[in-house]
């Protein structure tokens, strides 16, 4: 049972993985086709860059994923569950940091509002 979990966790590292390297070429690419088509450089270059900070932010996730199910699952000792505390820190850490670069705001403040900078114009969902 441990060499499925462990297999697990690898498949999750690789997706992690994958989807940084994936969101990395598809940000590039969608980047290169609309600056040839547009020219404008300034709003093109946030939206690759928003483009860019999901995938690390997707990636992210299925990292700290493989890292949980690996530690705890495979050898739960009090060395290895304080590794993991200390590299999903880091890892929530950059997540945070990436999501305020990327919304321009922390997680608990209320969204833009329109015409300002990182507005959508959109109200925020409520949780109904």
């Amino acid at each position: 049972m441990k060499d499925v979990i462990e297999l697990i966790g690898t498949v999750l590292d690789i997706a992690g993985v994958a989807v940084i390297a994936a969101g990395l070429v598809i940000a590039t690419i969608t980047y290169g086709v609309s600056l040839a088509r547009s020219r404008q450089v300034a709003g093109l270059y946030q939206a690759y860059r928003r483009g860019v900070g999901r995938s690390i932010l997707l990636g992210l996730e299925f990292l700290v994923g493989a890292d949980i199910i690996k530690t705890v699952a495979v050898s739960p000792t009090f060395q290895s569950v304080g590794v993991l505390a200390i590299i999903v820190a880091v890892r929530t850490f950059l997540s945070v940091s990436l999501q305020v670069e990327l919304d321009g705001r922390w997680p608990w403040q209320p969204p833009h509002a329109a015409g300002e900078p990182g507005g959508t114009g959109r109200a925020p969902a409520s949780a109904e």
